[in-house]
């Protein structure tokens, strides 16, 4: 079993189309099939069903897919630690964010980054929360920048920011000319909200509890996976929101939205890492960067 073919099997096992893989992998059609049928001789299983034109993974596939991820994660770190000893900040640095933060506050720390090392290739994972929790435990991404506390063992956790959550509905809502939001008058409205595994979404459930509330309490009507979808639904009907201020502002300033404070509703920005995996040069200076901003400034 070569590194290769356990790259070649996760490209067809993600597009589950030999012609897609090779495609993506820059190879012929005869060298993956190749590959895959030397995986499944050398180890005497079988990898895939052929399902007419279509190719679908085996229960043996399966369980092999998260451990070729695992292996390929493994040489890619030994292969940075080694570049690391080099003299220059180079290589690559995988970043998981949530929505909120990779849409509104990191896309300038990246470009400062770039800025200060141009040699260090960024790749940029939009997820929310949780999932970028978890790819940063499974070594999926050697950092994550998310929009709510995060407690797993082995994950060490720095604020970098703060943030501001907000109530938004359309103009015309009951709430637009309200001055302040009592818990017990969120009950007055239909809800659309972040999907669960959301920062946005766990963060407006923590605050809610800290004044005595519960989200079960109000009507929630939709779950939507992005701030954009959320705002959009918001503008064409009756319901409330939660969202970032950050994310609203922009609708706010059009007048498409109103925003309303949540007294208390403040909130944090964290990166995250795996505390017992090798960082990089790249990425301790990326983590550097983005704590600069969190970082108490001398008086003046």
């Amino acid at each position: 079993m070569t590194l290769e073919q356990l790259r070649i099997f996760l490209a067809v096992a993600a597009h589950q189309h030999v012609t897609r893989a090779a495609e993506t992998l820059h190879l012929t059609q005869s060298a993956v099939s190749a590959a895959i049928s030397a995986l499944e001789t050398r180890h005497d299983v079988r990898l895939f069903d052929r399902v007419g034109r279509r190719i679908e993974l085996t229960e043996t596939g399966r369980l092999l897919v998260p451990q070729a991820e695992a292996v390929l994660a493994a040489a890619e770190t030994a292969t940075l630690m080694l570049a690391d000893v080099a003299d220059t900040t180079t290589g690559r640095v995988r970043i998981h964010s949530s929505q909120t933060v990779a849409s509104y506050w990191l896309p300038e720390r990246l470009v400062r980054f770039h800025e200060r090392h141009p040699g260090v290739a960024i790749e940029l994972t939009v997820a929310n929360t949780t999932q970028a929790a978890l790819a940063v435990m499974e070594g999926k991404a050697d950092l994550g920048v998310v929009e709510s506390s995060v407690a797993r063992p082995h994950l060490t956790t720095n604020v970098v920011a703060t943030d501001q959550l907000v109530v938004v509905v359309a103009p015309g809502h009951p709430f637009a000319t309200a001055q302040k939001l009592p818990v017990a008058r969120l009950k007055e409205s239909d809800w659309i909200l972040r999907e669960h595994g959301s920062g946005t979404r766990a963060e407006f459930e923590d605050w809610l509890e800290d004044k005595g509330g519960a989200l079960d309490d109000l009507t929630v009507t939709l779950d939507l996976p992005s701030n954009e979808a959320v705002l959009a639904a918001i503008m064409a009907g009756s319901s409330a929101t939660v969202l970032s201020k950050r994310a609203a502002m922009a609708a706010s300033a059009a007048g498409l939205v109103t925003m309303l404070p949540l007294e208390g509703a403040e909130r944090q920005f964290f990166v995250i890492r795996h505390s017992d995996r090798h960082r990089t040069r790249a990425t301790l200076e990326l983590e550097r960067l983005l704590m600069e901003e969190a970082a108490p400034r001398p008086d003046r």
